[in-house]
């Protein structure tokens, strides 16, 4: 399979509709890590860019107080944090995937979580352009994003690692993300930091 953009679109398709077999057909490629390293920063920075020039786009802006925080401020340390992320959660997938008995390699996880990413930014392109011409219909793919994001994740840790029950990589999915912020909270506490908005 070429790597062109027409072919990405039908592939994004196609995980829409049966995100099992839409992953199998991104593993099948076997991208090795280099790559997909380069790929996850592309999508990243391109994640940034959509999402600085919807801010312009929408009103918003870095002086008028309008959007604050650091997403926002620096698009640099947004980048940062965004990859920081992602690089987290490919970790969290495979690490937590092979203890609870998958068999997926970490190579597989990097190039699956690039392809949620990649998928959300094409949904991000098109929120941008519905917020413009339908703003509530805009806010709504907001909220789908969301749920999205969780199936399709769930699917993909079920493909990575062998996992029949999707109802059982669910439920593992949201221990994980407990226990990750749980211990990002302690480590922070320890560093004297605090997550903003928090007392």
């Amino acid at each position: 399979m070429t790597l062109t953009l027409n072919n990405l679109l039908s592939l994004v398709v196609q995980t829409l509709k049966a995100p099992r077999e839409g992953a199998s057909t991104v593993l099948s490629l076997g991208l090795p890590r280099h790559v997909l390293m380069q790929l996850l920063s592309l999508v990243v920075v391109l994640s940034v860019i959509a999402g600085q020039l919807g801010v312009f786009a929408l009103g918003g802006g870095f002086e008028d107080g309008a959007m604050t925080g650091p997403f926002v401020m620096s698009p640099l340390m947004a980048t940062f944090i965004q990859f920081a992320l992602l690089i987290v959660l490919v970790s969290c997938v495979h690490v937590i995937g092979r203890a609870l008995g998958g068999t997926g390699s970490f190579e597989e996880s990097l190039a699956l979580v690039t392809w949620l990413q990649f998928i959300l930014l094409c949904l991000q392109v098109v929120q941008f352009a519905a917020l413009i011409l339908f703003p509530v219909i805009g806010s709504l793919i907001g909220l789908a994003s969301i749920a999205l994001f969780m199936w399709l994740l769930v699917n993909f840790v079920a493909v990575i690692h062998g996992f029949a029950s999707l109802g059982l990589v669910f439920a593992g999915v949201l221990i994980s993300a407990f226990g990750v912020l749980f211990a990002m909270s302690l480590l922070l506490a320890m560093l004297g930091l605090s997550i903003p908005g928090s007392l």
